[in-house]
């Protein structure tokens, strides 16, 4: 045992404590490793900075950069809009919701698109009167198994490659390809999706209060809507409109020619020009802007053909100087670029044209706002923002080609080996910044420093452990224990420690040290490299077990209501079942 062995199990323990007891932060962590390992000179400064040299951190920083311009152009929105809406049945739900969310995460940042289908699932859970904490757990499962299926699918995939051509343990070892994980992946998605069908809606919670919880706090606001001269309504009754039945939106009044009709009998014939007044909640609200019904929101005006607009929620200050004022005597529109198009007083029933209505403190107004409403209302003390209920963002469709188009065409030119990955990314958004599509001032907001940084002290642990002799002296002792059980033991032993530390401590610490010990463990027994590689990648990504085994379970965590208890009553048949798969297709891969 020499004095480096020593720093270096030092380390690796100070690590596990660190992350698993969250002293110091995943960050602060691995410099302060790093850092001592540099101080005892196991590790030169070159050594240490070399990570930043790494193409794979290059390209998750693209990835990254992508994904961002992908999920501002709001693409994925309108996609998921068109997808999500006509769904019926928990099974047809969840079948759309794994396929479109497994597949876009194989090849975009899977953190947004759970970001972004989360009110999707609660909207649809709402309307179908089933609790969100059914769908919340399978949504992140989705896209940590789509993520598993090609290399650039997850941030811990491309750190395994980086380690791959960083390692001096094995010479010539050839750098992952995209599809290389596709073989598991795949079959794991449908695998996946089956189990969470038949049996993962019996073993997953129902947080009934959870939807108590989320209708409660949903106002109810007075909206009006004019009928268009060409709409499909003229001329039929309100029963024949159906009018009456629109989810969370009920008709209270008509208003035809200065009078109030507030007595709307089924029989009524609408004529053009009525304004309908309607009582109902934000989403139902925000869905009637965007649909097909054939009516308008006056209020809202020319903003409606602006490139992008969102619906906020905002509420009336005390000191106000609206207080008393009529909505259209505010001017929202001139001061604030945004238009009230809807209106709530705490249950208190309000009736009339919304622009004649005036305001009173603690008022909750519902506002379609363009793209200067932050600037202009930044510095305001007459109303207080709430929330953002929905954005639109219109897009030409010869930049949609742009985007969609280019992010294929790049994907396919690097699966080919036409053009690296890297060069192909760079050329893209450059493509994307020359066309507009994207904002080169803003780009800098999406890149994620700390993981950088990160992922380059985790490289540079794996080559202490190397300069050390530390992951021979670990390989040595796994192969001793798992030996006995056979080549396909070993990588059992492997996945198994893997999963562990990555569901408790972090995916990019557990690949960090137990890279160079499998690939150390494959050169001692010449045996072929690749499934030793893989293995380490598929046990630390594929992780269901615990909410801080994965960021996007972070995410769901709360809001599902779940416990830990939930996790692993879910996720641990799950994980014995991707190890099983893993195991058994790169053994007849590679090994058999």
């Amino acid at each position: 045992m020499t004095f480096d062995l020593i720093v270096v199990f030092s380390v690796i323990i100070f690590i596990l404590v660190s992350l698993y007891r969250e002293i110091l932060g995943a960050v602060f962590t691995f410099v302060i490793a790093v850092v001592t390992l540099g101080f005892f000179g196991i590790l030169t400064p070159n050594e240490i900075l070399s990570g930043f040299a790494n193409e794979q951190i290059a390209v998750i920083i693209l990835l990254l950069l992508l994904g961002d311009i992908i999920k501002q152009t709001a693409v994925v929105e309108l996609l998921f809009d068109r997808i999500f809406r006509s769904a019926r049945s928990y099974r047809g739900f969840l079948s759309r919701m794994t396929i479109i969310i497994s597949t876009f995460s194989a090849f975009l940042n899977n953190t947004p698109l759970v970001a972004v289908m989360m009110p999707y699932v609660n909207s649809w859970c709402k309307r179908n009167e089933i609790s969100p904490s059914k769908f919340l757990m399978p949504l992140s499962y989705a896209a940590i198994l789509g993520g598993c299926v090609t290399l650039i699918g997850t941030s811990t995939n491309l750190i395994v490659n980086g380690m791959v051509v960083e390692q001096q343990i094995i010479p010539n070892l050839k750098s992952l390809e995209i599809f290389d994980f596709a073989y598991v992946g795949i079959p794991m998605i449908i695998i996946g999706f089956i189990y969470l069908s038949f049996f993962g809606e019996k073993l997953l919670p129902s947080k009934e209060n959870l939807l108590d919880e989320y209708i409660k706090n949903n106002r109810e606001y007075l909206v009006e809507a004019e009928i268009k001269k060409n709409s499909q309504l003229i001329g039929k009754t309100v029963k024949e409109t159906g009018l009456r039945r629109l989810k969370g939106l009920f008709l209270v009044e008509i208003i035809r020619n200065s009078f109030k009709i507030t007595s709307v009998r089924s029989n009524m014939i609408l004529q053009p020009d009525d304004i309908l007044i309607f009582a109902g909640d934000t989403d139902n609200i925000a869905d009637m802007i965007d649909s097909e019904l054939g009516l308008r929101i006056p209020s809202v005006g020319m903003l409606h053909k602006k490139k992008q607009t969102e619906i906020v929620e905002v509420i009336v200050s005390r000191n106000s100087s609206m207080i008393n004022k009529s909505v259209k005597d505010i001017r929202f529109r001139a001061l604030f670029d945004a238009a009230v198009i809807a209106i709530h007083r705490n249950g208190e029933r309000i009736s009339g044209h919304i622009g004649d209505i005036d305001l009173k403190a603690g008022d909750v107004l519902l506002l379609f706002a363009g793209a200067d409403f932050v600037s202009r209302s930044n510095h305001t003390q007459d109303f207080y923002f709430i929330s953002k209920i929905k954005g639109f963002k219109k897009l030409e469709a010869s930049r949609i080609w742009i985007l969609l188009g280019g992010t294929i065409i790049t994907i396919l030119l690097a699966a080919l080996n036409i053009i690296s990955l890297f060069m192909g990314l760079v050329v893209l958004i450059l493509v994307l910044i020359a066309t507009k599509i994207a904002n080169p001032k803003e780009l800098h907001k999406s890149v994620d420093y700390k993981l950088a940084l990160i992922i380059v002290m985790a490289l540079s642990l794996g080559t202490a452990m190397i300069k050390s002799n530390a992951a021979d002296l670990i390989a040595d002792l796994l192969i001793t224990v798992f030996l006995p059980l056979g080549k396909v033991g070993l990588l059992f032993g492997i996945y198994i420690i893997t999963s562990f530390l990555a569901a408790y401590i972090t995916n990019v610490a557990s690949v960090a040290i137990i890279f160079p010990i499998s690939l150390t463990m494959a050169a001692n027994l010449n045996l072929p490299p690749t499934p030793f590689v893989l293995v380490v990648s598929f046990a630390a990504a594929a992780n269901f077990m615990t909410p801080i085994g994965y960021q996007t379970n972070l995410m769901v965590y709360g809001p599902g209501g779940y416990t830990f208890k939930d996790f692993f009553r879910v996720g641990f048949p799950l994980t014995i079942l991707y190890m099983i798969v893993a195991i058994g297709i790169l053994s007849l891969m590679y090994l058999i």
